[in-house]
């Protein structure tokens, strides 16, 4: 490890714990006035910004990213005016820190409450999508944690852009600097410093590619909140009306290729009356369609399908599809290539609809709607930190409930135990 890494990072963490404790006895109004601060700031800073993102896509595109990868980090006037909207958005929710989650009275005259409390100092690792680096600090603030944030290489110009601009937001509105940080290097040994500091750093959540997430779960010391994979699958039932397969198919698939609620499988079961003008609405739209023995019979523009297309995230206008024999069919596949993110099926059928609503072990279970709508601002919770996968603490989106712990609150009135 560069020596110069682990004193950076240590005394990052110090200044995040004394933060910490800032925010988390700042009062809602407080931390609202930050972050609608912070959102000012963004829009203030718009040139400087787009201009250090437009310098990450030229280096980007001489390194060359793909274009879902290009397509994650650009950043226009548009872009940018949603990633303040989206720090707005979290200023105006609910504030969850000190909501009572349960109250009971014990036979002795005990009052026990469980409120909510920050966790903390959090650290976020993730890449491409300099997006995040406004939401993660909104959504941390507003939870009552510090945050240190350490973004990829690929995003680096407009990281400390937006950064900048949020700290300025932040310290105008009365709060500490230190609230927010980034990681000054990107050098990958910060990442493993931040991994392995136990006591001083209470989460890390990564957000990125399989090869980020499982390094985090492989080298962490603290406490990992993570995603793998966003192998999202459409199913399109029997009972299914086709306009509204056809819509939602080339909606998951085809909207943003490069999020991770985009569709990767469709699923067709048998007696769907329409496979073929289904499929082919798919390739009008350019999406390449790698197809089992039997839905190849129906197109001759689609590709042969082998077993690693079924558990493979594209991020690109590529989908696997398949034939299955019923609901239970395309549940065992899900069970077998999915990384339980989000699957929806397509029907008319209630019972059916609710059979893969129970069967299906994912975060999010749809029904008749588009995997696209797997965010954190679609779920009314304003921006997201990700979609968690596991089964522990927080799963689908995270936002601010997810930032969260509890913690006991006894009333007495001179009870002592026998």
């Amino acid at each position: 490890m560069n020596e110069d890494i682990q004193p950076l990072i240590d005394a990052m963490t110090s200044r995040a714990r004394i933060a910490a404790r800032a925010i988390a006895a700042a009062s809602d109004a407080d931390k609202a006035a930050a972050l609608r601060s912070a959102a000012a700031a963004l829009r203030a800073s718009q040139t400087a910004i787009l201009d250090a993102n437009a310098r990450d896509m030229e280096e980007g595109a001489k390194r060359g990213l793909s274009s879902a990868m290009l397509d994650r980090l650009r950043l226009d006037e548009t872009r940018l005016g949603g990633v303040a909207d989206a720090v707005e958005q979290v200023a105006a929710l609910a504030d969850p820190v000190g909501e009572i989650i349960d109250r009971t009275e014990r036979p002795n005259g005990l009052i026990m409450e469980r409120i909510r409390v920050p966790i903390g100092v959090i650290a976020i690792v993730y890449e491409s999508r300099p997006n995040v680096t406004a939401d993660a600090a909104a959504l941390c603030l507003r939870s009552g944690n510090a945050v240190i944030l350490r973004g990829g290489s690929e995003a680096a110009n407009s990281n400390r852009a937006i950064h900048q601009a949020l700290v300025e937001g932040i310290v105008a509105a009365g709060l500490p600097t230190d609230a927010v940080q980034l990681v000054p290097t990107q050098d990958r040994a910060a990442v493993g410093a931040l991994l392995r500091a136990q006591g001083k750093i209470d989460m890390v959540i990564p957000r990125g590619g399989r090869s980020l997430v499982e390094r985090v779960q492989e080298e962490a010391r603290v406490p990992v909140l993570a995603h793998l994979d966003g192998i999202c699958h459409i199913y399109v039932h029997a009972d299914a009306n086709p306009a509204m397969a056809e819509d939602i198919a080339v909606n998951a698939k085809l909207r943003r290729t490069g999020i991770c609620g985009a569709a990767e499988t469709l699923l067709i079961d048998q007696n769907f009356p329409e496979p073929a003008r289904l499929i082919g609405k798919l390739i009008d739209a350019g999406c390449e369609v790698r197809a089992d023995d039997m839905l190849m019979e129906l197109d001759p523009r689609t590709v042969s399908a082998e077993e690693a297309d079924w558990g493979t995230e594209y991020l690109e206008p590529i989908i696997s599809a398949k034939m299955v024999s019923g609901v239970d069919d395309a549940i065992d596949h899900i069970a077998r290539y999915g990384s339980q993110h989000t699957e929806s099926i397509i029907t008319a059928d209630q019972a059916a609809a609710d059979r893969f609503l129970a069967g299906v072990d994912s975060a999010i279970v749809m029904h008749n709607a588009s995997t696209q709508f797997a965010d954190g601002g679609e779920f009314g919770l304003g921006a997201e930190i990700g979609i968690a996968t596991g089964r522990l603490h927080a799963r689908g989106p995270v936002a601010l409930e997810g930032l969260t712990t509890y913690k006991w609150l006894v009333h007495g009135t001179g009870q002592i135990r026998p």
